[in-house]
């Protein structure tokens, strides 16, 4: 190939040996002699960079010098190579794999926020590997310090749990005091003529056991003002010897009519001796159990091997109230109400939002109890309860007689059909696995009396409509509201009760629309909307 210019600098003539071309130049404002410099200077350069940047592609150097950088630069553009950023974090990557697996050193100083590491590593010139392990560092040690912080706090929200507020207290000692010094605190309930209709099976009797004056007060109005038929309501308030004048005087001062009330002292039924419920007695007096339910909550416990919701159970396990005989009392109900066919038991930490008269009708297929069961339902974490939740497997005698994926269900809202229950040996199995379970120091559960009473009660249940009683409202923060609002019954089990600070703000309001705060004991102990 031969390339010819002619002299005028007008025309180009490329020849070879088949073909030939010439190419004329159009008049230019440049010179030609500039025209001429600029295609032979490109016609040396072009050729050079090219290969330069193959070469440096091809080879993937380490180094970079000022013509390497070139060829890195203008090969990905060109050869699709993989830039410097993605290279980086390869190889950062390859750095924390390589102090993930390496013991921290003891005397390693740790910066105290991540402005101060950036100073360290510019100060001290970290190289990469050193950058990494002390930000490894960094990152474990808040994460100890992040669920040490966790702990602490289920462990203050458990004593704020057990413990009685300033106003509650404040309400129970001003109510006993009206009882000694007013008369009207003190009158009959019922009033005598209203005596015979606590045994008659013609109403709807509700049992509620609690030493919480103003938990009563909202489940007994919630479930009048919630009634179609309140005239047709029974409630039978049974509390202990020290709170009994004040509840006393509560409901005497504070009518819920057309309902009727019976306020009762466990120490006011002449069958609850300590000759007919020895296992209680044991149960209250137990070394083991005593230290159990009022001891150091962390001593024993290795933290380090728990999850914090698993603690936060075992915490909420530990409450005093498990060892209360006001607890236990749902166990004995056909004999404290020998003359009544059938019952609804209540918790004090529930609230009546539907009438309930239409669970007198429910056909319990001949069972003793009715209740929801807890093993299935849209909220996994509350309705997910069978018995290998509350049963501890490993001991031969829970192996031996239980089935842990059987559904559990719950208590708080139970309908008792006495008759049934009174031909059956369910008292007598709950106190013998009581006594098993304290002989065993608490090895088979520990949490009080529901899993004896999944014990006794098994093959005496049957299950309701989960919609008569939602469960969850103390410990499930994410409860769907709109649900809330359907449920006949809603349950705050779990630490955050309604009337304590921890209570869940959002779920409080559907608690205090039932407390009476136009009332001047009330106003008095500054408990507060």
């Amino acid at each position: 190939m031969q390339l010819q210019i002619s002299p005028s600098m007008r025309s180009i003539t490329i020849s070879s040996s088949n073909d030939l071309m010439k190419i004329k130049v159009a008049p230019r404002h440049i010179s030609y002699r500039t025209l001429f410099h600029t295609i032979l200077i490109l016609a040396f350069l072009l050729p050079f960079v090219f290969i330069v940047t193959a070469l440096v592609t091809l080879e993937g150097v380490n180094k970079c010098s000022s013509i390497d950088c070139l060829g890195r630069r203008l090969g990905p553009r060109f050869l699709a190579r993989i830039d410097d950023s993605e290279r980086l974090v390869r190889d950062f990557y390859k750095i924390l794999n390589e102090v993930s697996t390496p013991d921290i050193p003891d005397g390693l100083k740790l910066p105290a926020s991540f402005r101060q590491l950036v100073s360290d590593m510019k100060n001290n010139h970290y190289d990469a590997k050193t950058f990494s392990l002390v930000l490894r560092a960094m990152i474990e040690k808040f994460e100890r310090d992040i669920r040490e912080s966790k702990f602490a706090e289920l462990m203050n929200k458990h004593f704020a749990a057990s413990s009685i507020p300033k106003g509650i207290h404040c309400l129970s000692l001003r109510l006993t005091d009206e009882y000694t010094s007013n008369a009207h605190a003190r009158r009959q309930l019922p009033s005598p003529e209203l005596l015979p209709l606590l045994s008659d099976n013609a109403y709807h009797h509700f049992v509620l056991a609690t030493d919480n004056i103003l938990a009563a007060s909202v489940v007994v109005s919630s479930a009048v003002q919630s009634s179609s038929k309140p005239e047709k309501i029974v409630f039978h308030v049974i509390t202990d010897k020290k709170t009994y004048a004040g509840m006393h005087s509560w409901f005497a001062l504070n009518s819920v009519a057309p309902a009727i009330v019976e306020v009762k002292s466990v120490h006011q039924f002449d069958w609850l001796t300590r000759e007919n419920v020895p296992v209680l007695e044991a149960v209250e007096s137990h070394h083991v159990i005593r230290n159990y339910y009022h001891g150091n909550h962390i001593a024993g416990a290795n933290l380090s091997e728990t999850t914090p919701r698993r603690f936060a159970s075992k915490l909420q396990s530990r409450s005093p109230k498990y060892i209360s005989l006001l607890n236990h009392l749902r166990i004995y109900l056909p004999e404290l109400f020998p003359n009544l066919d059938k019952v609804v038991f209540l918790d004090d930490d529930i609230v009546i939002q539907r009438d309930l008269s239409p669970l007198w009708d429910i056909d319990l297929h001949g069972k003793v109890n009715g209740a929801v069961e807890t093993c299935r339902g849209e909220d996994e974490w509350v309705m997910s309860k069978r018995f290998r939740t509350y049963f501890n497997f490993s001991h031969p005698l829970i192996s031996q007689h239980l089935d842990p994926e059987e559904c559990a269900w719950a208590y708080g809202m139970n309908i008792f059909d006495l008759r049934t229950w009174r031909k059956t040996n369910i008292r007598e199995t709950y106190h013998s696995w009581l006594k098993a379970n304290l002989k065993s120091n608490l090895t088979m559960w520990k949490l009080g009396t529901l899993p004896p009473a999944l014990i006794a009660f098994k093959g005496h249940v049957q299950a309701i409509d989960s919609s008569w009683h939602m469960l969850g409202l103390g410990y499930q923060s994410k409860t769907n509201l709109e649900n809330v609002k359907k449920a006949a019954v809603i349950h705050y089990n779990g630490q955050s009760k309604p009337w304590l600070e921890i209570g869940f703000e959002h779920l409080r309001p559907f608690w205090t629309k039932y407390v009476n705060y136009s009332n001047d004991f009330i106003k008095s102990c500054h408990i507060l909307e």
